[in-house]
């Protein structure tokens, strides 16, 4: 990715709970008053209007817009999420066929709950993406679709697009099938527990092709040239009562997951290439200069770099722990700029590719949670079965390049600026106190760069010359202003 991973993880059933439970009051009201003043200052919509809550329990009272689907209720999915979610957007079903496998992947059908036009419709455009914080998140769609009736939660019967997708014995796709269905999830677990359950032999047959169907995946991207940069999440959550900063490792069977979906935003781009309509999730290649100065970097630091191997083959066996590698891969974002959606009727996009994918790439698997992806979804199914798409959907796609930058960048400033926020109200009464670190970056000009703290998990500007990168350093807390939210470091 090209940015720091965060995960914002909401402990508190209310923003209420936030600022008034917990041992430090003053803290948790420091973070509230701050979170309240960023939602402002990014106009992060409150509450839904009561248009579109009232459309939403009329269209669950009615049930879902009329469309002809298959019943899978037979096939036993099962959702594969964070604790606690409930915007369940995806259900899977693994199974060997002959040498190779069968991929089924059930995604929400939001679009089956919204009417063109609409209320809720209308509102979803102008959110664009849920967004996420510390104390809650704000929602695309209303609770009683995104976490009720649209949610592919357990023993639920719901609409789905229902891909299906058979690979050969080295995970690469001989067919795909893409038809509207009524499907049951039967269980919702959580990563922790299905690596568990692999790595102690008691998963079923199912979800233990995870991994090896997850592998295969991984080596496929890997020969396509593929580029992954392996940074762990800066984690912000509540435990007993305290916000805490900590620095967590994605499971194995986050990345196996995560190739299931992204084996399906590429066949859906290419269900969409062959008919010419469509938006794509596009990255230009990396820029030949940035992959030099990566080099020059590597070899200033130590950090081997095989002759004759391609930069997806180095930066994914870096480490995030190691000061040099560390700020190898914050350099190595650089090679990942520049990604955009490109919507296209008539005629294909000249540049096609996802260059960290090495493939054409479509958002289409979150669609509770991102909206580009109902329009993806709704095309690819008109295109799957040989119809063109709505006249609405096709509407739609000139916009959804726009409306979908401006909300990314709204989600990034959000995100950003909650885990600035925290960091600042954990470390304001700590001014003037020294921190072990490492100097993950530093300026062109060589006035400053950026510092990673193991305890706390805190990444922040550090000011000075010479800084010496890829190295760990002792460093002083200059300045942690809860109103800038800006948290600056020097050397000790």
């Amino acid at each position: 990715m090209p940015r720091r991973r965060v995960r914002l993880a909401p402990r508190p059933s209310s923003r209420a709970e936030a600022a008034t439970a917990g041992p430090d009051l003053a803290t948790d009201a420091a973070v509230a008053q701050g979170l309240e003043s960023l939602r402002q200052e990014l106009d992060v919509p409150a509450q839904f209007p009561a248009a579109v809550l009232a459309e939403a329990d009329d269209r669950i009272a009615h049930g879902p817009l009329p469309m002809d689907r298959a019943d899978a209720t037979d096939v036993p999915f099962v959702t594969i999420d964070p604790p606690g979610s409930m915007d369940l957007d995806q259900a899977v079903h693994l199974e060997r066929r002959g040498t190779g496998f069968r991929v089924r992947y059930a995604i929400a059908d939001v679009a089956s709950w919204v009417a063109p036009g609409g209320a809720i419709d209308t509102e979803a455009r102008s959110r664009v993406v849920t967004l996420y914080a510390p104390d809650g998140r704000t929602a695309l769609h209303p609770p009683q679709l995104s976490e009720g009736a649209a949610s592919l939660l357990p023993d639920q019967d719901a609409p789905a697009l229902l891909w299906t997708i058979d690979l050969d014995s080295d995970g690469a796709p001989t067919a795909v099938d893409l038809r509207a269905a009524t499907v049951r999830s039967r269980a919702q677990l959580t990563y922790e527990g299905v690596q568990r359950s692999i790595d102690d032999g008691s998963a079923d047959e199912s979800l233990a092709l995870l991994r090896d169907i997850g592998r295969l995946r991984e080596e496929a991207e890997r020969a396509r040239g593929g580029i992954t940069l392996p940074s762990p999440e800066q984690v912000v959550e509540r435990e007993d009562g305290r916000w805490v900063l900590r620095s967590r490792s994605t499971l194995p069977v986050e990345d196996w997951n995560a190739q299931i979906s992204l084996l399906t935003g590429m066949c859906a781009a290419t269900l969409m290439l062959d008919a010419k309509v469509g938006v794509l999730r596009t990255l230009p290649a990396a820029d030949p200069r940035d992959v030099a100065r990566l080099r020059r970097s590597a070899a200033a630091l130590g950090v081997p770099w095989p002759q004759g191997a391609v930069v997806g083959d180095v930066v994914r066996t870096w480490d995030a722990g190691d000061p040099a590698q560390a700020a190898l891969l914050v350099e190595a974002t650089t090679l990942l700029r520049g990604a955009a959606y490109v919507a296209f009727d008539g005629s294909v996009p000249e540049h096609p590719l996802h260059a960290a994918i090495a493939a054409p790439y479509a958002h289409a698997t979150a669609p509770l949670r991102r909206l580009v992806d109902r329009f993806v979804g709704r095309t690819c199914l008109a295109v799957a079965t040989g119809r063109e798409p709505d006249d609405d959907v096709r509407a739609a796609l000139p916009d959804l390049p726009a409306l979908m930058a401006g909300g990314d960048r709204r989600a990034s400033a959000y995100e950003r600026g909650c885990l600035d926020l925290v960091e600042a109200v954990l470390l304001r009464d700590r001014v003037g106190q020294e921190f072990d670190g490492m100097v993950v970056d530093v300026d062109d000009k060589d006035r400053g760069g950026t510092v990673q703290l193991a305890d706390p998990v805190v990444r922040a500007r550090i000011e000075g010359v010479g800084l010496p990168l890829g190295e760990r350093v002792r460093v002083r807390l200059t300045e942690a202003s809860v109103p800038d939210r800006r948290v600056r470091f020097a050397p000790a």
